[in-house]
Formats: structure tokens, C-alpha cells, sequence
């Protein structure tokens, strides 16, 4: 038994969909409407739409009073839509958006003097319609062999600035050969990949098929380029046969063969398709692949349905713009979501937030049926998602992250899932007074404190010192757990007082006391270090009960008296500066942090009665150590025991 499989993106297109809904739109109101050329490629639908009172013109001249004119998706010049505002008629627009897309490329390159090479067949109309917004500075090539005689015949290329577009409908496979042509690297020449989407994939998804039929049915207008360039793609891989409709099949003489694949061009409605699947099971008793069942009457009821302001729809990305985004919605409207509406991040670009294919939800935001259009908000999904997410998290206290991204008045704010945070000044953890801006940008963990009793408001107050606050007892439960005597920690000095410095170990403070910060006699711990310092401190003792550590600063090995010791024994002589007189001696440094002393009886080897008649502070004298006392941490020093030592030698 032979199987029959329909490609999965075979038939309409968005933007002929979108065209062909508009019409049909228009005419159930009984407006009177010309198309300006057939709307589509398919002669069975542009006949049903005559039949219903459409009338199909070739020029603008042929409007008549009253009338209202369709623009098909394959565009139309600038010059068109000139004449037809001089006419005076309503105009609907149904341009496909990446034809629209192309329209101001070639426009703004135009205008920046560059030539345009399009790449597609001049005489059909979506390619007609680029050039008319080119003025007249551009040449159309149909394929990677054109293009490259181009190139050799016309010197006046190289140096020019080009800028090169296609055909939305243009082979991909063509086109990659034409990239081929084109240099590499050259800061003149700007490549824009035009080819819709949609018809990538459709080529795609038919070459698939292709690969796995014994022979390809391809349905669509045998004038429709996009048809034309499918029936080439399937060729490739098997025995292809191009018809316009199930009328065709009876004059075809189809061997008996086990898989049959189905796809169609862009112009061919569902009803076609299924017409030509239904005739082939019919006529060759054969089982088609109910995987591939399409519901068209749903898929026609659900073209028409009507679109609420406020209703949450869902919609599939076909267009990304610089500013916007294009969605199908599956009914007569086409989708617009504005970058606004797509996210409140002003750093984002469309394309970083979604891709072509995506289906996401959306809320209706205004809906014009006259125009067939309908603006859409992600962001106010996201809101209303993101808020659902903080009234939860304020119930589980759970801690949340984000970024600040505005300082207010009396506090500042910070965007969570869409929603605006509102984080008082005395609850951003920061001292009293301090400067909020050092907040702005950074991000923070908080919780919610308070939500809006009106959820359409969407407003809520969070705290990032309710975070810190526990994380800081969490951090003096486990010190007073662990922490013993001799543990080393790295702390930031938090103040200064006159009788030492308070060091926090993380979330548990500790003071070093003054004579603790060094070994040398200081009036004010400021001498020695300031607030922000980090220091390596250890626990000299605690007291768990009254939640009081004590720590030291000061290392054994810097030990003046130590180094002192290591390096000066009794008999040594050593040049002191004097640093202090007494009434019974001087003081004189020996080195930083030990002085030794000098006894009035020691400074000459005759009787002294009065130290300063013979010493000064700041004076350098050679002396001699004649004492070390280790248990007192006294030295003695002399000048007599150097003189006596100098007449002894004479």
C-alpha cells in the first residue's frame, strides 16, 4: 500500500494569507475593491473573489470612484502609491513585511549612494516593486552566472559602493551560489539576507520529502515563482510533476510507486492541497499519513475569527524588525508588537528576544479590522506573569535577583520578570545618608515586603537589607558554632574609636585593641589603619555569652624586641638618636620600636649634673649595650663604657 505525505510548510505563506484575509475581509463588509493585479497566483481564488465583486486592475488609472484598492503582497514602487494618493481612493496595504523589508533597504542604501544588485527575475512583480524603490540606480541578475559576467563586463563595479538584495521568494540554493560570486571582505559591498523565511523552509521541508518519495506533486500557478523554484528543488531528488490544482492528475500517467510526497507554493490555498490528496487516495486506493490531517474547515473558521482589545492570543514571529516585531495570529489580523511592547530593557533589539517560528503569548493591545492589523504587548504578559511570580515569592520569602535600574525619590527601583520593585532608602542596606547611586546598575538579591491590594497595578516594595540582615545572622550562627581561640580570619575595619577598631569578620564584629594594631606606642588606631582596610586578624579571646570577641593584629615575628634580640647582643656598639631627656638619663633609639636608656651616669666619664647641658633630642650618638634585661624588656646603653674603652687602648 502507498503512502501519501504532505510537507509540513506547504501552502500559504504569511504574507499572502495575510493578503488574501484582507479581501476577503473587505468584501464580506461589502466595501467595493480592486486589487491592483491578481492577489494572488491562483487562479481558483482570484476567480472566487471576482465572483464576490473584486475587480482586478492593472494600473491605478482603472480606479473608479469609491473604490477601494488593495496593494497584493508582492508590493508595489513608490511612484504607485504617489499616483494613488493623487487619486484620492482608500488604499489597504497587504505588502508582505519582508518584502516591505526590502523596500527600505534598497530606499536608505540608495540614498547613501550605492548601487543595488537584486538578486530574482525582472519581470516578476514583487522584483518590479523593489526597483521602484531604487531610482533607477540598480541592475537584476537570475543567477551566480549572470551575476558573474556582471562583474566581468563592468569595470565600473569594483570600487562602487554595491549592496546586494533578493528575491523573497529566490532558490537558496541559487543564492548561496551567487555568495560565491560576490567579494570577500570588500567594506564597499553590503550583503542583506532577504529571502523570506518561509520560503527557506518550505525549500527545505520539500527537499526532504523529496528525498524519501518515489515521486513530488507540486501544486501551485505555474506563473507563481516561488511554485516554479519548489518544482526545481524536488526535481533534484526525484520525479517531480508541477499542476495547478486535482483537475491536472487525470491527464498524468503516475507510476505505481510506494511514497508519494505533496508540497505547494505560497499562492495555493488549503483547500487545494487537500483536494489533491483526496483525489490521489481516491484514484490509487492509497492511505495518506494521518499525521498530516489538516482540520481546513477549522483552519477557515479560525481565519476569520474576530480579536478583542485586552483578549491573550497566541502568535507565531514571521518578521523582525529593527523596531518591531511581525506575528501571525492565525486570523484576518496581522500582528504588529512594537520594541516597547516587546520588553521594557532598552539595551535588547528585537532579535535578541525572539526568533522567526517562536509562538508566544500576547495581549491584544488595539485591533483595526479596516486595516487588518492588531497591536500586541509581550511585555504586558510577561508583567502580568512576573507579577504572579512576586506575590508567590512574598508568601514563600523567597530571595529574588535583579537589576537597579532607576535612583527615586526616597529610594530606588529595580525590574523583576517585568514588574517595577520599589526598594525604600532604609532598606537598600546601605548606612543612613549614604549616596544611593552607587546602587544604580548593580544587581542585588531582595525579597518582597509588600505587593499591591490591586494586582492590576502590579506594584510591589522589596528589601535587600532584610537579605543581607539574614545572611549576617546566619554568618554569627555558624561563627559562635566554630569560631575558637587562635582562628584566622581576613576582616574589613568598620569604624575607629580612640581605644582600638571594630573589624567585620562577615556578618560578626570583633575589636582589635589599640595596643593590639602595633607594636610601637600610637596615640589613635588612625595612626595605623583606616576604615575599608582589610586585615588578617586572629581571636584572642571570646566570650560567647556576652557576644564580645577580641582580637589581635599584631604578629609574633614583627616583634621589635624579637628582631632586636636576633640581631644585637651586650657589648655592641650602636649609633642611637635621642628621642627623649629625663632628669635622670636620655632615651636613645636603637632601632624602630626599641629605645634604650642612657642613665645620667652613663652619658660622660665625669660627674653630670644636668643631661641637657650635655645631650638634645635628635642628637646621634655611638654607645655601647651594656645591659639587655629579656624579662623587663629593659636595655641599657652607654657613652662613658666607649670612652673608658678609648683610653684603656691609648
Amino acid at each position: 500500500m502507498s503512502k501519501v505525505t504532505v510537507a509540513k510548510s506547504a501552502g500559504f505563506c504569511f504574507g499572502v494569507d495575510r493578503a488574501v484575509k484582507m479581501v476577503y475581509n473587505e468584501l464580506e463588509k461589502g466595501t467595493k475593491v480592486a486589487t491592483l493585479g491578481p492577489i494572488i497566483h491562483n487562479q481558483d481564488v482570484v476567480s472566487d473573489m471576482q465572483a464576490k465583486g473584486a475587480r482586478v486592475i492593472s494600473s491605478v488609472d482603472e480606479l473608479e470612484p469609491g473604490e477601494t484598492i488593495v496593494i497584493r503582497s508582492h508590493g508595489v514602487g513608490s511612484d504607485v502609491y504617489r499616483q494613488i494618493e493623487a487619486k484620492g481612493n482608500r488604499m489597504l496595504d497587504a505588502t508582505c513585511p519582508f518584502v516591505s523589508r526590502i523596500h527600505k533597504i534598497v530606499a536608505e542604501k540608495t540614498a547613501q549612494g550605492y548601487f543595488i544588485l537584486i538578486a530574482g527575475d525582472e519581470s516578476h512583480p514583487e522584483v518590479q516593486g523593489i526597483v521602484g524603490h531604487c531610482s533607477q540606480n540598480y541592475l537584476v541578475f537570475k543567477d551566480n552566472s549572470q551575476l558573474k559576467d556582471l562583474f566581468q563586463k563592468n569595470d565600473e563595479f569594483f570600487g562602487k559602493k554595491l549592496a546586494f538584495v533578493a528575491q523573497t521568494t529566490y532558490n537558496v540554493l541559487v543564492w548561496e551560489e551567487c555568495l560565491k560570486v560576490i567579494p570577500k571582505d570588500d567594506p564597499d559591498i553590503v550583503i542583506f539576507d532577504t529571502i523570506c523565511n518561509a520560503t527557506d523552509t518550505r525549500q527545505s521541508d520539500a527537499a526532504e520529502l523529496a528525498k524519501s518519495s518515489d515521486i513530488m506533486l507540486v501544486v501551485g500557478g505555474k506563473h507563481s515563482s516561488n511554485t516554479v523554484k519548489l518544482a526545481e528543488v524536488c526535481s533534484r531528488y526525484c520525479k517531480t510533476y508541477h499542476i495547478e490544482n486535482s483537475d491536472e492528475l487525470s491527464a498524468l500517467k503516475l507510476p505505481d510507486v510506494e511514497n508519494i510526497g505533496i508540497t505547494a507554493g505560497a499562492s495555493t490555498p488549503a483547500y487545494i492541497i487537500k483536494e489533491v490528496k483526496t483525489t490521489m487516495s481516491e484514484n490509487v486506493n492509497l492511505t495518506a499519513n494521518q499525521d498530516e490531517e489538516i482540520d481546513f474547515a477549522e483552519a477557515i473558521d479560525q481565519s476569520f475569527k474576530k480579536i478583542y482589545t485586552g483578549e491573550k492570543v497566541k502568535g507565531i514571529v514571521v518578521g523582525i524588525d529593527s523596531n518591531e516585531i511581525t506575528v501571525d495570529l492565525g486570523t484576518k489580523h496581522t500582528g504588529y508588537v512594537k520594541l516597547d511592547d516587546l520588553t521594557d530593557d532598552s539595551t535588547k533589539k528585537p532579535e535578541d528576544i525572539v526568533s522567526i517560528g517562536d509562538e508566544i503569548d500576547l495581549i491584544v493591545i488595539k485591533v483595526n479590522d479596516a486595516d487588518g492589523t492588531a497591536a500586541l504587548s509581550k511585555r504586558k504578559v510577561d508583567e502580568q506573569a512576573g507579577y504572579e511570580k512576586v506575590v508567590a515569592a512574598k508568601e514563600s520569602g523567597e530571595v529574588l535577583e535583579g537589576k537597579v535600574t532607576r535612583i527615586v525619590n526616597k529610594g530606588v527601583t529595580l525590574n523583576y520578570l517585568g514588574v517595577r520593585i520599589f526598594i525604600p532608602a532604609s532598606q537598600t542596606g546601605l548606612p543612613r545618608g549614604a549616596e544611593l547611586d552607587q546602587l544604580l546598575n548593580q544587581k542585588v538579591n531582595f525579597v518582597i515586603i509588600d505587593t499591591d491590594e490591586d494586582p492590576r497595578k502590579r506594584r510591589a516594595v522589596g528589601s535587600i537589607k532584610k537579605v543581607e540582615d539574614a545572611k549576617k545572622e546566619e554568618a554569627r550562627a555558624k561563627f559562635w558554632e566554630t569560631a575558637k581561640v587562635g582562628d584566622t580570619f581576613k576582616g574589613v575595619v568598620k569604624s575607629l574609636t580612640s581605644f582600638g577598631a571594630f573589624v567585620d569578620l562577615g556578618g560578626i564584629d570583633g575589636m582589635v585593641h589599640i595596643s593590639e594594631l602595633s607594636w610601637k606606642r600610637i596615640k589613635h588606631p588612625s595612626e595605623v589603619v583606616s576604615i575599608g582596610d582589610t586585615l588578617e586578624v586572629y581571636i584572642k579571646d571570646l566570650k560567647p555569652e556576652e557576644k564580645r570577641i577580641s582580637l589581635g593584629y599584631k604578629k609574633a615575628e614583627d616583634n621589635p624586641w624579637e628582631i632586636f634580640k636576633s640581631k644585637y647582643s651586650v657589648g655592641d656598639v650602636v649609633k642611637v638618636t635621642i628621642v627623649s631627656i629625663t632628669s635622670f638619663g636620655a632615651f636613645g633609639q636603637i632601632m624602630d620600636g626599641v629605645d634604650g636608656l642612657i642613665h645620667i651616669s652613663q652619658i660622660a666619664d665625669s660627674k653630670v649634673e644636668n643631661v641637657k647641658d650635655h645631650l638634645a633630642v635628635g642628637d646621634e650618638v655611638d654607645v655601647k649595650i651594656i645591659e639587655i634585661d629579656d624579662e623587663s624588656k629593659r636595655i641599657s646603653i652607654s657613652m662613658r663604657a666607649l670612652a673608658e674603652d678609648a683610653q684603656d687602648e691609648d
